[in-house]
């Protein structure tokens, strides 16, 4: 009997950050077998965080490039747009799952280890915002290995990431 979270959409597609289709991403499903016309089905989810990584490497160019702060509220608002989520409570949720306040969090390079790590905790909690999952039942291995793909440090989650 599957978990009613390995039921989402995000799991179903192995795009646990439900990235909408549009980038040919490395890793997805061949088109003529995609099912979801809206969101990419990736051949696992290890593809699926490696495009959510290669997402975040791409953010933080364009804030540096347009002088916006990289932290977690500007990322979840571009990441999760107001006309489609409930944008307060999912920065809220992000938040307490990596163990933050409601401050404006700052985040270093994903080029640098602390960066990796701080990316990798806000992708391990946008996972359970996207897929309804508890933070115990987040791929932190595949995680890793998604950001290694990416070409980025691993942020070396544990599947005791979460600071419940």
């Amino acid at each position: 009997m599957k978990r009613k979270y390995e039921l989402s959409r995000g799991w179903r597609n192995n795009n646990p950050l439900n990235i909408r289709r549009g980038e040919p991403w490395q890793g997805m499903v061949e088109k003529r077998n995609q099912t979801d016309r809206e969101f990419c089905q990736f051949l696992n989810m290890t593809w699926g965080y490696r495009a959510a990584a290669k997402c975040l490497k791409s953010y933080y160019r364009t804030f540096r490039q347009r002088d916006v702060p990289f932290d977690v509220i500007n990322v979840i608002l571009r990441w999760a747009p107001k006309s489609e989520n409930d944008t307060e409570a999912y920065v809220r949720r992000v938040l307490e799952l990596m163990g933050r306040d409601l401050d404006n969090f700052q985040l270093a390079s994903p080029y640098t280890k602390p960066g990796a790590m701080q990316l990798g905790l806000m992708v391990a909690a946008m996972t359970c915002v996207e897929t309804g999952c508890p933070p115990s039942a987040v791929p932190t291995d595949l995680i890793n290995a998604g950001f290694r793909l990416a070409g980025l440090a691993s942020p070396e989650l544990t599947p005791q990431w979460h600071k419940e």
